[in-house]
């Protein structure tokens, strides 16, 4: 006899808690036809629902039938945000919804499984609430990618076409919809909190920064508001560091980082316009709509850290004013840690003194500047530091290697160990790169517009796999003594 669905994963449903304030129930659209394209089968391994069969998958995250013991039924969140430093009281989920929320039973950490492209909601702003497929497909693509690179992403967990025709003025119209269903860990967002700010609701904004210590940070809790608030402010400070650090090293671009798209957790999220980068070019911008390089990619740290302080404003009822500013002061030193460390990560080194690594993570950022060495071929070639010397002198870019720009690069690959996780017999590192640029995504998706032939994109989740596993990805995680919820009082 088959397990019942509702044995195989921890169901939650905390969101809730919250009241009704802070959502709005919906009902998911009616889709004409469901065709699963993704399914995130190593995730849904890992949370228990990889059992699932065909037609239970498009059941739950199709038709949103609820999963046992979970959300009865989905909630539109309510939020505010800067979009490119413009306030807009407007927002809240105007395609997409809270569907389930449930444990990672590997680190105990509480989940969401949110929607994009579910339909609409009273927050759609005369929009349609629906995905594009080739926008389906370009999330799945990037979360995959990033996942590779050790950024801190939500997961593509589930792709599905859906049978309508949507009209968009920057696609080829009419053009295939679909409906995308993203994990990760939380969905509250600095502009969650701005609502409330701008509500002048401090009981709600008590609620909210308890609710997120309780299920997301719960080893910082403490009976005194004022040091509870500070603690996390402070964590939060660091994830979003941590998180533009990664993208840093990962050559990644988000296009729009507006504190809407920012969450108390620093896991990246909702892909539009993005890119990776072919060269380091600290000017580039994904977002056509950008025209002033707001959030370019040597932007970043400036936009995440000017999120961050409206997040601060927001607590300045419950804690100093003075103490929430000595912890922005605070984001620029760890994310030259942050960034240290993702460099040596991605170059399986070894970390030692401190400053040292921090300085040669400056260098490695001064060296690509300046020659514009292809960005993902010089982590590739340099996976190991001294353990690739050969690999790297017989690279095409082993020109870039020769110039003194490179010299004190050299001089710190050829002093830090390899790391044991480095993992240089991989078959990956004998083949070639790993990229994602824009052409490579407009080139998967033209035959897929045009024959419905995914043989492409096949091909390059699968090479994304090789990358993921070769980078150690894939490793089980130990679960923290952090991640244990506080009890509700």
């Amino acid at each position: 006899m088959a397990e019942p669905v509702q044995d195989r994963f921890a169901a939650a449903r905390h969101h809730e808690e919250l009241g009704e304030a802070f959502f709005d129930a919906v009902e998911p659209a009616r889709f004409p036809t469901h065709i699963q394209r993704w399914r995130n089968q190593r995730w849904a391994d890992r949370i228990g629902l990889g059992g699932l069969s065909y037609e239970e998958w498009i059941a739950h995250f199709g038709r949103f039938e609820p999963l046992p013991g979970s959300l009865t039924q989905p909630l539109a969140l309510r939020y505010h945000g800067h979009q490119f430093r413009s306030y807009n009281p407007q927002l809240g989920d105007g395609r997409g919804f809270l569907f389930a929320q449930l444990r990672d039973p590997v680190d105990g950490r509480l989940l969401d499984l949110g929607t994009k492209g579910s339909g609409e909601t009273p927050w759609s702003r005369g929009g349609d609430g629906r995905l594009t497929l080739k926008g389906g497909v370009r999330e799945v693509l990037a979360t995959q990618l990033l996942e590779a690179r050790n950024v801190d992403t939500s997961k593509s967990f589930s792709l599905i076409e859906t049978g309508e025709n949507l009209y968009r003025g920057d696609e080829p119209s009419p053009t295939r919809s679909s409906v995308l269903v993203r994990l990760s860990h939380s969905h509250i967002r600095i502009g969650t909190f701005q609502r409330l700010a701008y509500l002048n609701d401090e009981a709600g904004l008590r609620r909210l920064t308890d609710h997120s210590i309780r299920y997301y940070m719960p080893d910082l809790w403490s009976e005194d508001e004022g040091a509870r608030t500070l603690a996390f402010f402070e964590r939060a400070c660091a994830n979003v560091a941590r998180m533009g650090a990664e993208w840093t090293a990962a050559g990644f671009v988000h296009g729009v980082i507006n504190s809407d798209n920012v969450t108390i957790t620093g896991e990246s999220f909702d892909y539009g316009p993005y890119r990776f980068l072919a060269e380091y070019d600290a000017k580039f911008v994904a977002a056509y709509f950008d025209p002033f390089g707001l959030y370019a990619y040597g932007r970043q740290p400036e936009a995440l850290l000017w999120n961050l302080s409206r997040l601060g404003e927001c607590l300045m009822p419950f804690a100093s004013p003075a103490k929430l500013e000595a912890i922005l002061d605070g984001f620029s030193p760890t994310f030259a840690r942050s960034l240290a460390k993702a460099t040596l990560d991605r170059l399986g080194l070894e970390r030692g003194n401190l400053a040292a690594d921090i300085a040669f993570a400056g260098f490695v950022y001064e060296f690509m500047d300046k020659s514009r060495i292809p960005f993902e071929r010089f982590f590739f070639d340099w996976r190991g530091g001294r353990a690739s010397l050969e690999r790297a002198e017989a690279s095409p870019a082993a020109e870039f290697y020769r110039s003194p720009d490179f010299e004190r690069v050299g001089a710190g690959l050829l002093e830090r160990k390899p790391a044991a996780s480095a993992n240089l017999d991989h078959p990956y590192f004998a083949g070639k790169t790993c990229t994602l640029l824009i052409d490579e995504i407009e080139a998967l998706w033209a035959p897929i517009a045009a024959e419905d032939d995914w043989s492409g994109w096949h091909a390059k989740l699968n090479e994304i796999a090789q990358a993921a596993e070769a980078y150690g990805v894939t490793a089980p995680v130990t679960a923290p003594e952090s991640s244990r919820p506080v009890p509700s009082p």
